[in-house]
């Protein structure tokens, strides 16, 4: 799995921009917090990415915050939320902004937002009311995202490509082992069903 990438901004597009990664172009998805304020052709740039691939294409989406990222990857467990619903959330709305949003229960602020209907919004805040914390951020997601980097890196050291170590995160479920050498035996144990 890409977990980051540096490099400098070859070209600009709507929603995305082609990085310079070690003489390699590559095209990634961003949000509109990336492309705002001064960003140029030649600006360098560090992005924390999420890999997506299907059967169609191979999408990499960056983000300039870990908890943009995290979000990004909560969201796109949520029912009836995909990639670019996702992607246009957390381009629509701060981190803040949703956390109260969800915290209060607030489906009329995610209805705002383009593509997300009150029924979506009504499912998107079901969904993450018990993942975050009434108090503040929450550092159990990006402490989530970290273990499921290190699981996927471990399992691609071992021969699995990384479409097989998605399929075993998304069967993962809440209570699944937290320590890595746990996690890669029950990813062993799924995969070789």
């Amino acid at each position: 799995m890409i977990a980051s990438v540096s490099g400098a901004v070859q070209s600009l597009g709507l929603g995305t921009l082609v990085l310079d990664v070690g003489g390699v172009g590559l095209r990634v998805s961003v949000p509109d917090s990336v492309l705002e304020g001064n960003m140029t052709v030649g600006t360098v740039l560090r992005l924390w990415t999420h890999l997506l691939v299907r059967q169609d294409a191979i999408t990499l989406y960056g983000f300039l915050e870990q908890e943009e990222l995290s979000l990004f990857d909560m969201l796109l467990k949520a029912p009836g939320v995909g990639p670019k619903l996702a992607l246009a959330i957390v381009s629509g709305m701060q981190v803040e902004e949703l956390h109260m949003a969800v915290t209060q229960e607030r489906p009329e602020l995610l209805s705002q937002l383009p593509g997300v209907g009150i029924k979506t919004a009504r499912k998107i805040i079901f969904y993450l009311k018990d993942k975050f914390d009434p108090g503040g951020p929450w550092p159990e997601a990006v402490a989530a995202n970290e273990r499921d980097v290190e699981l996927t890196e471990a399992l691609s050291t071992l021969g699995y490509s990384v479409v097989e170590a998605q399929t075993v995160l998304q069967a993962m479920t809440s209570d699944a082992p937290e320590e890595l050498e746990e996690r890669i035996r029950y990813a062993l144990q799924y995969l070789s069903k």
